[in-house]
């Protein structure tokens, strides 16, 4: 039977020390700050000073941070990178072992973070919660040996949920490697493929309709416009659309359907040029005018090429010179300044097999998202009643 407790009778919040930049040096004790908790690549701030024992941390500390971006670096975390001292706006999360499970609550405190941010302060992305009322929040109890039941069941859930997504990455990180080493380097052209501007490859562009949209939340099925972030990602997300009035439609629409090449001619400097191919058909959000879908030239080019040609960081960056707007604003690729830029053109049967082999892995990636979504559903499942 499960009591709840107010997380301030259970555990001690020990924040950690406020170094200054006189403290850091190039070598010492690592000093973890929020980006060291969710990113193993950020570099470390080191300290050669002696430290109060309660700043120090050791392998197996269970961490929180009180001021960050929920879903990224607010939350719990185990430290699992040796010893350590800990900067401020982390707590050192403390707990008598013989009434609370660590596992467990780590857990427990994520699966609190709603309740968190509620009661937490700070604008849009970043919040902070303050000592008093993390200590005032309730979590569920249970006996010791049922927290360490839970906390078992959650690992395990955890566990293939992070194993799916480095497959999921590790497929990405394929489909590169493979165009490169089928193609060579789009802008240097080792291979030495014969190169012509990208309108001799494209028979044809269109882009949409940017409609009117109401404030309403977008289900799929409605009708909806799509919004440029559908393609930002490198992959088509349908579901990131606007709700459109039915009745204010007056013109034909374009709806994407499996195989079609979507680009993104209006964006930010970083997400300007993106590129995907549509996995599905799109039956009820149309194409903007900001997204352009582009047909290829039976026999002389595959949109599987294209796409990865214009994912390519170098060819992007090419893209991305022509297009105009100032620093601050929205970028603009116009279609006469992409049908001029020039582009290696491989023979069409090397393009053919590099397009079977993307949708072979697309088909494995969607396996994998399908259950992905199922043991994070299970994992939620199970948070939920923590």
């Amino acid at each position: 039977m499960s009591e709840k407790v107010k997380l301030g009778a259970i555990c001690d919040f020990v924040n950690g020390k406020a170094f200054n930049a006189n403290d850091w040096e190039e070598s010492g004790v690592p000093i973890i700050r929020i980006q060291n908790l969710n990113d193993e690549s950020k570099s470390f701030n080191y300290c050669i000073k002696s430290i109060e024992e309660k700043y120090k941390v050791k392998n197996g500390d269970l961490l929180f941070s009180w001021s960050g971006t929920p879903g990224t670096s607010f939350g719990a975390f185990m430290w699992t990178r040796g010893d350590a001292y800990l900067n401020q706006h982390i707590f050192n999360v403390k707990i008598d072992s013989e009434v609370v499970d660590k596992r467990f609550l780590y857990h427990s405190l994520n699966a609190s973070i709603h309740l968190m941010i509620d009661q937490a302060h700070g604008g849009v992305g970043l919040q902070h919660i303050t000592k008093k009322k993390l200590e005032g929040i309730e979590i569920n109890l249970p006996p010791l040996e049922e927290q360490k039941r839970i906390a078992a069941i959650l690992d395990k859930a955890d566990s293939l949920r992070r194993k799916r997504a480095q497959a999921i990455a590790l497929a990405d990180d394929f489909l590169r490697a493979t165009f490169l080493d089928m193609f060579g380097d789009p802008v240097t052209n080792p291979k030495g493929w014969p190169v012509k501007p990208l309108g001799t490859l494209i028979e044809k562009i269109k882009s949409g309709w940017s409609a009117p949209s109401t404030d309403a939340e977008y289900i799929e099925g409605t009708l909806g416009v799509l919004k440029v972030s559908a393609v930002s990602s490198g992959y088509f997300k349908r579901a990131e659309a606007k709700v459109v009035d039915p009745s204010i439609v007056d013109r034909d629409l374009i709806f994407p359907v499996m195989g079609d090449l979507l680009f993104s001619r209006a964006n930010t400097r970083e997400l300007v040029a993106a590129a995907c191919l549509v996995e599905e058909d799109c039956e009820s959000a149309f194409l903007p005018d900001k997204l352009w879908q582009i047909t290829c030239f039976h026999g002389v080019a595959r949109n599987e090429y294209l796409k990865f040609l214009l994912a390519d960081l170098k060819f992007k960056d090419e893209l991305t010179k022509k297009a105009t707007g100032t620093s601050g604003s929205m970028l603009n690729i116009s279609q006469a300044k992409f049908v001029e830029t020039n582009a290696p053109i491989p023979p069409y049967e090397l393009q053919s097999r590099f397009a079977d082999a993307v949708w072979r892995v697309y088909s494995l990636r969607k396996k994998w998202f399908e259950s992905d979504y199922s043991i994070g559903n299970l994992f939620r499942g199970l948070s939920s009643d923590l």
